[in-house]
């Protein structure tokens, strides 16, 4: 089977590039898909996300129901940002720097958008 990494590098809202990176991998679930939250990407990974007000879809709902799709953090990226001591969706793996550019080298395919 075909693999294919999509990073997300940008913040989950305030832009399309999130919504339209989660619906991209959402449509690829013949292929083996990874999304990869690096940098500002990894506040996708924090629970209890509203985003009622900003009239936009709560992008976490996205990560749940595919549950086919692989969630991988960045973990120096959340260090980075001060968000290890928050709750993180559950289906998010944390990875190192090391084992994150593994899985993002060891895939047939990567997209960044």
């Amino acid at each position: 089977m075909r693999s294919i990494f999509f990073l997300l590098d940008s913040a989950p809202y305030g832009s399309e590039k999130a919504f339209g990176l989660l619906n991209a991998a959402a449509v690829s679930s013949k292929m083996n898909v990874i999304v990869g939250l690096y940098g500002d990407g990894t506040y996708l990974a924090l629970t209890g996300q509203d985003s009622r007000d900003l009239h936009l879809p709560n992008h976490s709902d996205i990560l749940y129901a595919y549950p086919e799709m692989r969630v991988l953090a960045h973990e120096p990226s959340l260090v980075d940002r001060g968000l290890m001591s928050m709750g993180l969706v559950e289906r998010v793996e944390l990875m190192d720097e090391e084992k994150f550019l593994e899985e993002m080298l060891q895939s047939d395919g990567i997209i960044l958008l």
